[in-house]
């Protein structure tokens, strides 16, 4: 998903993102703020996920939000 886009719908997907990854904390969602690599950041930090399958989680997550 562009930056720009998840950035925008940051609001409607954030309920979305911690139904799917229920590790991330609130602080996690301040941190992340609808910026992809931040998001990747805390998937790599809470899940053990190597940068690729952050990056392939995300693109699967976001996919099916559009």
């Amino acid at each position: 998903m562009n930056g720009d886009i998840f950035e925008g719908k940051w609001e409607q997907a954030k309920g979305k993102i911690r139904q799917k990854w229920g590790k991330l904390t609130d602080d996690d969602m301040q941190r992340i703020q609808g910026k992809s690599q931040e998001l990747k950041g805390c998937l790599q930090e809470r899940y053990g996920y190597s940068k690729e399958e952050a990056e392939q989680e995300i693109d699967k997550f976001s996919k099916n939000f559009q």
